[in-house]
């Protein structure tokens, strides 16, 4: 093989330790990339995860001495970490604005050439409906009031799915029933990406060029697809060869989050169900348009729903799960 071999690059990585993070890092350290994990303890078994000795910053997004350790002279900082469940709204903005402009600020003072990729979510696009998503918002807006656009890509996933997540996990739980709830309305689309090909398409990114644009990523139906697809794929994933769906009725489904979301308040514990995420639920368009979307020459996604599904339940169950 010929040619100038190509340097590796410095990453900085804040959310490794998570169900994303941790497939991005082994990853990237596959690719030859030097790793800066930002980390709030010594993560036990990361060497293992990454395939390679990482540089651990001990801290977290509001230590902004730790932030400064994280990303000085690195090529670039690829922030994963996000809140996604808090006991109230504040508390997501703390987290997804607050900490973000913090991190920001930080390559700015020490990395002002680095690559800054935000990993956003597609709730961004709709900060009405949720404390989460106006805090995505707010997040993108805080990269960009910091760094502007010229150095920044920002890449909204929309639900990950895959081995080792425990928020979709919910699908196979519901598909597993003989009643199986649609919790949406029929005409509902709803976007996807299998854990690996969105890991794929943020490697794509580090070594990329910064797009300097907002942009989307989903599996190889970017149109998404209903509850009926989803719940249906997920029946077929875990086994369940008759199940019988019935709609859930909106009101009922805004009663669940809004009474769940006040005893989160009163315990004073997070949850994932509230009556913001309940809200993002029943959004009828949670597609990815034409417009938006971010696909990166090589990192084409290849999990379909089916078969990516499937391979998930077999996950679930071989860690018992399900």
């Amino acid at each position: 093989m010929t040619g100038v071999e190509r340097t590796p690059l410095t990453v900085a990585v804040t959310g490794a330790t998570g169900f994303l993070g941790q497939k991005v890092i082994a990853a990237l350290a596959s690719q030859g990339c030097h790793l800066r994990l930002l980390a709030r303890r010594e993560p036990l078994g990361l060497a293992a995860i990454a395939g390679t000795q990482p540089d651990i910053v001990l801290g977290s997004l509001d230590d902004r001495a730790a932030l400064g350790r994280l990303v000085q002279g690195v090529d670039v900082v690829l922030h994963v970490a996000g809140a996604i469940k808090a006991i109230d709204d504040a508390a997501y903005l703390r987290v997804n604005r607050d900490g973000t402009r913090a991190l920001a600020e930080q390559v700015a003072a020490y990395a002002p050439n680095a690559h800054f990729i935000l990993v956003s979510s597609l709730a961004a696009r709709h900060p009405e409906l949720s404390g989460y998503a106006a805090s995505k918002r707010a997040g993108e807006q805080a990269v960009v009031d910091v760094l502007g656009l010229q150095r920044v890509s920002i890449v909204r996933p929309p639900a990950i799915y895959g081995p080792g997540d425990r928020e979709t996990m919910i699908f196979f739980e519901l598909a597993s029933r003989k009643l199986v709830p649609l919790p949406g309305k029929p005409g509902a689309r709803i976007a996807l990406i299998h854990v690996d090909d969105a890991v794929q398409s943020l490697v794509a990114r580090v070594f990329g060029a910064p797009t300097a644009r907002v942009q989307a990523i989903a599996d190889e139906r970017p149109d998404g697809y209903s509850w009926r697809e989803i719940l249906g794929a997920a029946s077929s994933a875990v086994g369940n060869t008759s199940p019988r769906y019935f709609s859930l009725p909106g009101g009922l489904v805004k009663a669940v989050g809004g009474g769940a979301g006040a005893i989160a308040r009163i315990v004073g514990k997070a949850g994932m169900v509230s009556a913001g995420k309940i809200r993002e639920l029943l959004h009828e368009d949670w597609a990815v348009h034409a417009d938006e979307l971010l696909r990166e020459k090589g990192a084409e996604p290849k999990h379909n729903l089916p078969d990516g599904f499937a391979s998930t339940a077999v996950w679930y169950r071989d860690a018992g799960w399900l």
